[in-house]
């Protein structure tokens, strides 16, 4: 059977287009565009089947199955020749049972996906592989591609610098000056990357570099462009996976320019509707209040008493967050997101600075290692479970987004007491002599004290 998916207008205007193509936005309505699949050809399968198809490739060697990504090759990019896959081995990350930490909570069933355990450190890997490839196809079919640009707030850059530098493509990335860690800033550079730092924010540095390709030689490897969505729903599909085709009850994400809301909800949709799955979990999109567009949309939505709609957004300007990756006022992609929460009957929930970072710390006394961004997602799903929305006995998973040790600076200042809040769970290292018998009586001092 012959596989197909194309480029089509989000919001329905006719006309296909080639995933090999540089078109980003619909001609007629300069809407966003999203990758169709012939579910048709898809369904000549049974469920069954795919099931066992993926299963059988799950990490394995042969090439490019091993991948999360590509594993489910049919699904995401089916017509790519093989020779033009660049993969980094991303995906199938692990799923941490955050036993002790749900229990804390009042959870006994909570789950913790940590895409940050990936090449570059972030699940933006699953997005990129994807995107890389279909460019690498595209020049090998003639297209004059001289580069690859993004905007980013770190993690964006990371993942295209480390794929255009497998794939041998000359990179370009745009950073807002002084606004993203140091770990964040260096992958782009080691990665021989183009690295240019603007006097400006996310949303400055996404005007420039949606100026910059409209020249069709650069090419634009942001979220708008929707071949990072067929990466980043493999998650959706990872997760059921990983529970023996089961589907969770509550899927939590930090949202920021809310590609990935939008993709993890195309990853259970498209497995429901190809009979992988019978319902689809409910999904959370946890924003940092500094940069809280579509909550703010969300609660006028809530208190007149009726669903969430596009018009209830208005963009805003993102305050400096310790989740610099989610300091997003004028999210690209939120058009998808609202349809996302629509169709998965979602919810999005906010948490302050102090919020973050407490319940990031909180988990990491558990044994996880959170980033800020997760930090986000860990404090709204305290907040629903304190308020019952969410229960004791039903399956929560939190995407982990990315690794906490791209933002050790924070993590420091969090625990030396240097943050403009107090930090409920500082932990700092206890001053002690030399002597055994003085270090010995004044750890036995410490452990009595953590007993009481």
């Amino acid at each position: 059977m012959t596989y197909a998916a194309w480029f089509q207008c989000f919001r329905g205007c006719p006309g296909r287009f080639g995933l090999t193509e540089v078109i980003y936005r619909c001609p007629q309505c300069h809407g966003l565009l999203e990758v169709q699949h012939d579910h048709a050809a898809l369904r000549s399968r049974s469920p069954a089947a795919w099931m066992r198809l993926f299963d059988e490739r799950y990490g394995r060697t042969q090439w490019p199955f091993g991948s999360g990504v590509w594993s489910k090759l049919e699904w995401v990019l089916p017509r790519i020749e093989p020779g033009n896959v660049v993969s980094l081995f991303e995906g199938n990350s692990n799923m941490l049972w955050a036993e002790r930490f749900g229990k804390s909570i009042g959870l006994d069933d909570l789950w913790v996906k940590q895409c940050g355990i990936s090449h570059t450190g972030s699940f933006k890997d699953l997005g990129m592989t994807v995107l890389v490839s279909a460019v690498k196809q595209a020049i090998a079919e003639g297209r004059p591609i001289r580069a690859v640009a993004c905007a980013s707030t770190g993690d964006t850059s990371a993942a295209l610098a480390a794929y255009g530098a497998a794939a041998g493509i000359p990179v370009v990335v745009l950073l807002p000056a002084g606004k993203i860690s140091a770990a964040q800033l260096i992958q782009p550079v080691a990665n021989g990357a183009i690295v240019c730092s603007l006097d400006t924010d996310f949303d400055g540095c996404m005007r420039v570099v949606q100026r910059l390709t409209e020249d069709p030689s650069i090419y634009l490897a942001n979220s708008m462009n929707s071949l990072r969505v067929e990466g980043q729903k493999t998650v959706a599909l990872e997760i059921v996976q990983q529970f023996d085709w089961q589907v969770p009850d509550w899927v939590l994400i930090p949202g920021g320019n809310l590609g990935n809301v939008s993709a993890l909800a195309k990853g259970f949709e498209m497995m429901l509707d190809l009979g992988v799955i019978a319902r689809l979990p409910r999904i959370v999109c946890c924003q940092a209040q500094h940069a809280d567009p579509l909550y703010l949309a969300f609660a006028r939505a809530q208190a007149e008493g009726r669903p969430l709609r596009e018009e209830d957004y208005a963009p805003q300007q993102a305050r400096t967050t310790l989740a610099s990756a989610i300091q997003i006022g004028a999210p690209v992609s939120l058009p998808k997101a609202v349809r996302a929460l629509q169709r998965c009957d979602g919810l999005v929930e906010e948490a302050n600075e102090a919020e973050l970072a407490d319940a990031a710390a909180l988990a990491d006394r558990s044994g996880m290692f959170n980033c800020p961004h997760t930090g986000v997602a860990l404090a709204c799903l305290l907040k629903l479970a304190k308020r019952g929305v969410i229960g004791r006995r039903e399956r929560v998973i939190v995407i982990s987004t990315a690794h906490g040790l791209k933002f050790t600076e924070i993590k420091a200042r969090y625990h030396e007491g240097k943050l403009e809040f107090p930090s409920t769970y500082a932990n700092q290292p206890v001053p002690m002599g030399s002597e055994p018998e003085e270090v010995v009586a004044a750890l036995h001092r410490v452990l009595d004290a953590r007993a009481g």
